[in-house]
């Protein structure tokens, strides 16, 4: 049987498409703000993908470019500056920073309203309550990607594989809601037995970040497989999902095309949503 294809790249092109309608009926242009500290080449073309993401759709940018030797002090500097323009709608603080930097601190200097990544501790605490707020971009795309290929997540038996901020922690508690309504079980690098838990699972996400780690004999016939895990060789990008898991799936989103579009897109939909509360 061959995997059908959650297809992130056609589907993140349909949310473009509408968001793009949506902003011409905004009295007030939307604007994303982002803070690249470094030259990273895959932080570089991440960002530079994001303000093409936001021309095609109508959203001014402001880019914000620091040398990778640029203080604390200084990131948080741009950060409270943002804050205070009233044409920065949203912004992002590119990941990872240099190692000297307080990531959480840096984060949590963003206005909270203005938080497109969904990351402010405080967006994420309203996360755990339920409460309304920016939502994690990666998370959020693989349940709009999964909705939209209609793959039953009411009880199903959900494992994510990674703990991780971005990722494993909040996509539990989204998947958790009342309107999701799955059970997962989020495995990481500390589960004794990994196989007992993905071989009874009907749907794994896998964001761990390890090479094809999920293979064949650790899934059942036509489970569902979302990678999200992204490693980089000579050869191009490698998911965490081996050929021999995917051969046994019904479903199946790749490394690339999958969940990465999809990332991309929800950070537009926060901004255009942080727009319209305005």
């Amino acid at each position: 049987m061959t995997a059908q294809l959650l297809d992130g790249k056609a589907l993140s092109a349909l949310i473009r498409a509408d968001l793009k309608d949506k902003v011409t009926t905004l009295k007030n242009k939307p604007g994303l703000a982002t803070i690249l500290v470094g030259s990273d080449p895959a932080s570089t073309s991440y960002v530079a993908g994001k303000h093409r993401d936001c021309a095609e759709v109508g959203i001014s940018s402001i880019r914000v470019e620091l040398p990778a030797t640029a203080s604390q002090s200084e990131i948080i500097n741009e950060i409270e500056q943002l804050n205070a323009d009233s044409n920065c709608t949203g912004m992002i603080v590119q990941l990872p920073l240099p190692r000297f930097v307080d990531v959480q601190l840096v984060l949590s200097t963003i206005d909270p309203a203005k938080d497109a990544d969904g990351l402010h501790p405080l967006n994420l605490g309203k996360l755990v309550l339920g409460a309304p707020a920016a939502l994690p971009c990666t998370p959020r795309g693989i349940i709009e990607l999964l909705r939209h290929y209609k793959v039953s997540i009411d009880g199903a038996s959900i494992v994510v594989i990674g703990r991780g901020t971005t990722v494993g922690r909040p996509l539990g508690l989204l998947l958790t809601r009342k309107s999701e309504n799955a059970t997962v079980t989020l495995c990481h690098t500390g589960t004794k037995d990994l196989l007992s838990h993905t071989s009874k699972a009907d749907i794994i996400i896998a964001a761990a970040g390890v090479p094809q780690m999920l293979t064949g004999e650790m899934v059942k016939q036509d489970v569902v497989l979302v990678d999200v895990g992204i490693t980089r060789d000579q050869s191009g990008l490698i998911g965490d999902i081996a050929p021999s898991a995917i051969e046994k799936s019904s479903w199946f989103a790749p490394v690339p095309g999958g969940v990465g579009p999809m990332t991309r897109a929800m950070l537009l939909q926060n901004v255009v949503e942080a727009a319209l509360l305005k």
